[in-house]
């Protein structure tokens, strides 16, 4: 069965393609243009097909970048529109690496398809595969891809998954390869210079517009400049000289009033999951599960239960600083095995 390697341009999805080569069996490489390509996206496309060539590797590379607006910029700019801080990365795994990509490529004669995630995937024991995190702990990307649904993964592969980030430079550089992108973005791909207020400015999406800043017992402090430019747990830029430093620690969008209080206030026990992908039987899942809401976070313990309406009510067994409404909620079990991810209500 042919396996379709998605080329970004950077040393992890070309080290992947190079161990997917040396495993046999036949390989293709596929480069999405997620934004309209311009002289410097040609170029690019252009180094990757000659390193390509030089690794006897059929390369394709494929505009989506129309795709790419409707079901990630677009949405995200909707989100922040109403009161939420999406995880874009996480939906264009989704939708577009381990979906449209995913079509194309099998349009292509592909049945599978390759990344330069840090993750792994094993034999699940009711079938299919079962997603892992990484080997890396550094780098471990398992959380961006707890919403790519079941039956995409397995059919995907991550020839990174047991290695470490440091390894990967000395590795390309004994094969002789260079990536036409050395350095990689840390940040949103489409956000030009990381200004995400900018960008959607930018755009020209209605946004909502000034609206009240309050305490918790409704006393007005101040005004905001819109709800989209702040976030659960944000203390600089709220503009409110107080007796204590302020936090962000809700965002009411049907009242448009931004809601602060001291960092204490952030405390949380408990909060909503939508949009659940299950990764593994929930009638399986251990009583005592791992939470991680944001990428850079310690999984907390905590209990999962159906909150009636398709969702789930995560109960955490200690407090943890309040959850961002938009953001990926990823269940874990105790061995690193991914359960679910959700969007947090």
């Amino acid at each position: 069965m042919t396996l379709a390697v998605a080329l970004s341009g950077g040393m992890d999805s070309l080290l992947a393609l190079a161990l997917a080569r040396d495993a046999g069996g036949d390989v293709l490489a596929v480069h999405a243009h997620f934004l309209p390509p311009d002289h410097r996206a040609r170029e690019l496309a252009h180094a990757l097909e000659t390193l390509c060539r030089g690794l006897g590797v059929p390369f394709h590379a494929l505009d989506l970048s129309e795709a790419f607006r409707q079901r990630v910029v677009t949405p995200f700019a909707q989100a922040y529109a109403s009161g939420l801080t999406p995880n874009p990365c996480a939906a264009c795994n989704r939708d577009m690496k381990f979906g449209l990509l995913f079509e194309a490529a099998r349009a292509l004669g592909a049945g599978r398809i390759a990344t330069g995630h840090y993750a792994r995937l094993a034999p699940a024991p009711e079938g299919g595969q079962a997603l892992l995190r990484g080997a890396d702990p550094a780098k471990d990307q398992s959380y961006f891809l707890t919403l790519v649904h079941r039956r995409n993964l397995d059919h995907a592969r991550f020839p990174l998954g047991d290695w470490t980030k440091a390894r990967v430079p000395a590795e390309l550089a004994r094969r002789g390869l260079t990536p036409p992108l050395p350095s990689e973005s840390q940040e949103v791909c489409f956000v030009p210079d990381d200004d995400y207020r900018a960008f959607l400015q930018s755009l020209g999406a209605p946004l909502p517009g000034p609206g009240p800043i309050v305490l918790e017992d409704g006393r007005v402090v101040g005004r905001h400049q819109g709800l989209w430019r702040y976030t659960v747990g944000q203390r600089k830029g709220i503009g409110v000289a107080w007796g204590f430093p302020l936090h962000v620690l809700a965002k009411r969008a049907g009242k448009n009033a931004l809601v602060v209080g001291p960092k204490a206030a952030l405390a949380a026990l408990e909060c909503r999951v939508r949009e659940v992908n299950a990764l593994a039987d929930p009638s399986r899942w251990p009583g005592e599960v791992l939470v991680q809401t944001c990428y850079r976070q310690h999984p907390r313990p905590a209990r999962a239960a159906p909150d009636g309406e398709g969702g789930l009510l995560l109960h955490f067994l200690d407090p943890v600083e309040r959850p961002t409404p938009g953001q990926v909620a990823a269940l874990f079990d105790g061995s690193g095995r991914a359960l679910a991810g959700g969007i947090i209500a």
